[in-house]
């Protein structure tokens, strides 16, 4: 609702009650559309006024008289109910989208800096769905927290070293598998293969360490095969940012860590905050309940444990940032937690409290989890190409008169939009079972489905073929359908700044969905174009500010918003 009516509800409650405008103010609830458009509940003053909350509510809702644009107040259990005139709620609500448009929710500058790592895959694996959710999920917060008024570095920490490169490189050496075109499905089945020779075997397990020793030692043969092999894998995985509209302020690799890391390692022994064990250089956690955090191995080569601590304080000295936060698997949580508490125990607190992990689950498939280690994986570009076939047949079934390249770039936009939606509806930190055949459906919790919510609204708005009114009797809209559609459009600027103040996406999702379901349910209903003339012009009003706020929503979730579909 509008900020307005929300001050009025807090003077008005504070005649009655003795609490601070602030502390009122946080306690102001939105209720379920039936019970107002604000709700206070009464329960954190049962134990100063010594009074159940149910009679507190009557007492305070008969202190307070309904004035200017608050039409009724009631008390309803424990709670004091606040009714916006109807008219006055749809006035706000339709004129501040017609007004703002595209910034419609959109906040002023905070002056915060906030750096967004994500996609982070491997070079020499194939890029699978569960790198989806993560690119989805990193470009879809950066582009809410861009639009509460953060300035957002994207960037991209790559392990482009280590051992699963190594395991690469043997295999590329000593197996003979057949190469292919799409060098990262290429080289992911040579690392699979190599993994499944090299696990078990002592003697190959040598050789590939070996293979990871000689490249940092300067090996010209195995540090041009890596860099060639390397370059191939970057190469792809520029194509991929391109689909789905992606671009990086900075790019960090794994390899840049390695020597920064060793000496950090080693100048924290000499402090006395790490320790050598058994050859190997540690960080003892224990007494914080987080084990022990490996920094060097026997053989003095850097873990992920160290080269994060390198790329935390690079980073922080390369930006002057005031969150820093990773978008990484929930497999990694505890690794976040022990780098966090070594960041503080040697001197960065500052870096740690700016850190945060933000947590999603695995992709699972109807089937069962994925292994790229065992090449029991789903590629991206099969899925992509799944759904865009999918998404052609669609298409085409309904628009038999359209151009080659219009179905192509229509398909194109539905199957991202079946992907990027279907990738961030369900809370990040629970497991995904991904189903493309459901996330393309036009009908149900799909990208689709909101963007065809979009697309019709479109269609009535070229049927009018005429501008939408400037001004309307919004006192025509008293349909419960519509009222619905009201209370909804005011609510999209809080919704974005929960989604961002909690790093959560899925609130974007979940209220486009359901606007596009109050309009589908209302479009069922009522007539917008037949209608009296001035409940048209109302409903022309009330349905093109339902498009903006479409577009605008879908728009931070990285999906189009088509006209037509």
């Amino acid at each position: 609702m509008d900020d307005a009516f929300r001050d009025e509800v807090v003077r008005l409650l504070g005649k009655a009650v003795k609490l601070s405008a602030d502390e009122i103010a946080r306690l102001i609830e939105t209720p379920q559309q039936d019970f107002g458009d604000y709700a206070f509940p009464c329960f954190v003053l049962a134990k100063s006024m010594r009074k159940p909350p149910q009679e507190i509510a009557r007492e305070v809702a008969g202190k307070i008289r309904a004035a200017g644009a608050i039409a009724k107040i009631a008390a309803n259990g424990p709670y004091v109910n606040f009714f916006v005139s109807p008219s006055a709620s749809a006035g706000s609500a339709i004129a501040a989208v017609s007004r703002q448009k595209e910034n419609y929710g959109r906040s002023k500058s905070s002056g915060k800096t906030v750096m967004v790592e994500f996609f982070d895959a491997n070079t020499h694996k194939a890029v699978h769905i569960g790198h989806i959710r993560n690119v989805c999920l990193g470009e879809a917060l950066c582009r809410i927290l861009e639009f509460v008024g953060n300035k957002v570095i994207r960037v991209n920490y790559q392990g482009d070293i280590g051992p699963h490169v190594a395991r690469c490189l043997w295999g590329l050496m000593n197996l003979n598998i057949a190469p292919e075109a799409n060098r990262l499905r290429y080289y992911g089945k040579v690392y699979a293969a190599a993994s499944k020779k090299i696990d078990g075997s002592e003697k190959l397990e040598a050789e590939a360490r070996g293979i990871l020793l000689k490249i940092y030692s300067g090996d010209k043969k195995l540090n041009a095969l890596w860099k060639k092999t390397r370059k191939d894998c970057l190469d792809q995985f520029d194509g991929m940012y391109r689909d789905f509209g992606v671009k990086y302020d900075n790019f960090y690799f794994e390899s840049g860590m390695e020597f920064p890391a060793r000496e950090i390692s080693r100048q924290l022994v000499k402090a006395g905050i790490a320790v050598e064990s058994d050859g190997a250089i540690i960080m003892d956690l224990k007494p914080y309940n987080l084990g022990v955090f490996v920094l060097l191995t026997k053989d003095g080569t850097a873990l992920y444990s160290s080269k994060d601590i390198a790329l935390a304080k690079e980073k922080m000295l390369q930006y002057r940032l005031d969150k820093s936060i990773h978008v990484v698997g929930k497999e990694q949580e505890l690794h976040f937690k022990q780098l966090f508490k070594t960041l503080e125990l040697i001197g960065h607190k500052d870096f740690a409290e700016k850190s945060y992990h933000l947590i999603y689950g695995l992709v699972m498939l109807p089937h069962g989890k994925m292994s790229s280690r065992a090449g029991s994986v789903v590629y991206y570009d099969d899925l992509r190409d799944e759904l865009l076939e999918l998404s052609m047949k669609e298409v085409k079934k309904r628009h038999k008169d359209w151009s080659k390249a219009q179905i192509g770039q229509t398909a194109k936009s539905i199957a991202f939009a079946a992907l990027k939606l279907g990738m961030v509806y369900r809370d990040n930190e629970k497991e995904l079972v991904f189903d493309w055949e459901h996330a393309i459906n036009f009908e149900g919790e799909t990208g689709p489905y909101v963007q065809y919510a979009h697309a019709r609204i479109c269609s009535i708005l070229a049927r009018h073929g005429k501008k939408v009114p400037a001004a309307a009797n919004f006192d025509l809209l008293k349909e419960k359908e519509e009222r619905l559609l009201i209370r909804l459009l005011s609510q999209f600027p809080s919704v974005v700044q929960d989604a961002a103040r909690n790093y959560k996406p899925i609130l974007v999702a979940r209220y486009l969905l359901d606007l596009s379901q109050a309009f589908n349910n209302y479009y069922h209903q009522h007539a917008v174009l037949t209608a009296e003339k001035e409940t048209k012009k109302a409903r022309l009003s009330l349905i093109a500010a339902v498009q903006q706020v479409l577009k605008n929503g879908l728009n931070l979730l990285a999906i189009d918003a088509p006209q037509k579909m």
